[in-house]
């Protein structure tokens, strides 16, 4: 796997107007700890390697860290665990419905993109939909109105409707990721976490074709 480094992510998701918000990396533990201090608690710790896939069943996550000493001690915990990495991740604990966005190169269809609904949605129900890119957006809406659980990101018992349109534009701008970055073989957002405000990638990965 070709994971890209993450200051080359960012950089590519800010070309394409991708917004990763309240997220840093960092190797020491001291800049890490004013990171966590400046975008406040609760955050969340996670190593960013390629040589880590699943980073919860791997233990190389640790979420809702409350305040400094529970990061000293969750920083030293990853830092010693995980020695081949680029560094770990700092950032703030979002909150909000969950959802999953990937997008791969077919070798017959050419870019792919598919969106479901997170955790047990689309590990059990496997409620997903797929498109072939460049979306519009009106492609996205129809999109996400195909999934089972497209009432979850409505409102309903209390919870207020979803920022849809900052979701229909994520699918958008990501549609046309792969047909100008050509380098690019695959890029999967797990989680995204939206509320009625805004929208919040909380994990990300893009893999390079194995060229490159």
């Amino acid at each position: 796997m070709n994971l890209l480094s993450f200051k080359e992510t960012k950089q590519l998701f800010r070309k394409h107007n991708i917004s990763i918000k309240g997220t840093g990396l960092f190797q020491e533990k001291q800049d890490a700890l004013n990171y966590a201090n400046k975008i406040g608690f609760p955050v969340v710790l996670k190593i960013y390697s390629d040589k880590v896939i699943h980073k919860t069943e791997e233990n190389a996550v640790i979420t809702n860290i409350q305040n400094n000493k529970e990061f000293k001690k969750s920083f030293t915990f990853l830092d010693q665990k995980f020695k081949d990495k680029e560094g770990i991740i700092v950032q703030k604990q979002f909150k909000g419905r969950e959802l999953v966005i990937g997008l791969n190169y077919d070798k017959t269809f050419g870019p792919v993109i598919m969106a479901g609904l997170g955790g047990i949605f689309v590990e059990v129900l496997n409620d997903v939909s797929f498109r072939l890119c460049p979306l519009k957006k009106r492609d996205a809406k129809e999109m996400l109105e195909e999934l089972k659980g497209y009432r979850i990101l409505q409102s309903f018992r209390g919870s207020k409707e979803v920022n849809l349109n900052k979701l229909q534009e994520l699918l958008v701008n990501l549609s046309n990721f792969l047909l100008k970055e050509k380098n690019i073989h695959s890029v999967d957002f797990n989680p995204i976490f939206i509320n009625e405000k805004e929208i919040n990638i909380a994990d990300f990965r893009i893999i390079t074709k194995e060229n490159v």
